[in-house]
């Protein structure tokens, strides 16, 4: 009996250590969302939240919270490691900057035309491997990945194509989506999505790679930048659902398994969600008069594709992780014919 006993209160002490208690519910996490609050991504977010503590049956509750709530958007990966944060909901291209591995696997350029290719790749692909190949060293667990979709390009001026980039001022994320929009022309930025909108209201950019096109109608931006280019020809995120991975470790399998199931489905649901919106969102546009949709030519989309791709390889030769990532990638982008 006390030999069960103190079994008993040796795992009391490691759950209470990891954040666990013995009651109905069981651990809270809390994780940062790159996202603000009221951006339609973050209302998704939360609906991802509460679906996490509905397939626990409440043992496991997800605190989510905005960007910037305990940490800068670029600092949540440390912020986990430490302690200070379980988990975050986040571009990982934000990461660049500690190993460019992150900004290739993030958003390799070029390479979808639709949200399901990535989440192939990353089910069947040997993505999941590689992000955990990434992560762990960390001390992250990723759980799984989303996206919210084929982004459209906001623009102050017109851009019918590749050769209006040129000296184009435009906020894009760390890593190769700056590099292909450099190579291609442009002099990109490097500013947190929560600073777009006032970048482009205040002249600091005159473009922005952001976010899908009724994100962008939500939040104002085609106020100030009313020449967006729909569909998108350039980007498509992979928005990494990560957490500590020594809390990943403590939960039991159905936990785990609750957590990455409820990632698969989310996905799933933020795009079309996100779609659905474009959709309604870009004929209320064009209705209105006030904003000039921009639909880039076949021939126009393939040079930019072909600069993205040129980038790559360079992206590769910076670090053993690139290097891993690129040769994953491009395996299976041959195999499945989709480099061409």
């Amino acid at each position: 009996m006390f030999k069960t006993l103190t079994k008993l209160a040796l795992a009391s002490l490691v759950g209470a250590a990891l954040g666990i208690s013995a009651h109905a519910q069981e651990m809270t996490l809390k994780f940062q969302s790159s996202d603000p609050a009221g951006n339609p991504n973050f209302i998704l977010q939360q609906g991802w939240a509460e679906s996490v503590s509905e397939k626990t049956g409440g043992r496991l509750a997800i605190e989510l919270l905005p960007v910037e709530s305990i940490v800068a958007h670029n600092e949540t990966q440390d912020a986990i490691a430490a302690g200070i944060l379980d988990g975050h909901v986040t571009d990982t291209s934000y990461f660049a900057g500690k190993d460019p591995a992150f900004g290739l696997i993030a958003n390799p350029v070029g390479a979808w035309s639709a949200p399901q290719e990535m989440f192939d790749f990353m089910s069947d692909g040997g993505g999941k491997e590689l992000m955990n190949e990434l992560l762990e060293p960390y001390g992250l667990r990723f759980i799984g990945a989303t996206t919210p979709g084929l982004e459209a390009f906001v623009s102050k001026v017109p851009l019918t194509g590749v050769d209006d980039l040129q000296g184009l001022k435009m906020r894009a994320p760390e890593g190769l989506v700056q590099q292909v929009f450099a190579a291609a022309g442009a002099a990109p930025v490097n500013l947190p999505g929560s600073e777009v909108f006032t970048s482009l209201d205040k002249g600091v950019i005159d473009a922005a790679d952001y976010s899908v096109f009724s994100t962008n109608q939500a939040q104002g931006i085609h106020d100030v930048a009313p020449n967006p280019v729909y569909p998108g020809f350039h980007s498509m995120p992979l928005v990494e659902i990560s957490m500590n991975k020594a809390k990943w470790d403590a939960l039991p399998e159905d936990m785990q398994a609750a957590l990455e199931e409820s990632v698969a489905e989310f996905a799933l649901s933020q795009v079309a969600a996100l779609a659905a919106k474009d959709e309604e969102a870009v004929a209320a546009a064009k209705a209105g008069g006030e904003v000039t949709v921009h639909d880039w030519p076949a021939e126009e989309r393939a040079k930019f594709r072909t600069i993205a791709t040129g980038e790559w390889a360079k992206v590769a030769a910076r670090s053993e992780n690139a290097q891993r990532v690129y040769e994953v990638l491009t395996g299976y982008l041959k195999e499945n014919g989709m480099m061409n």
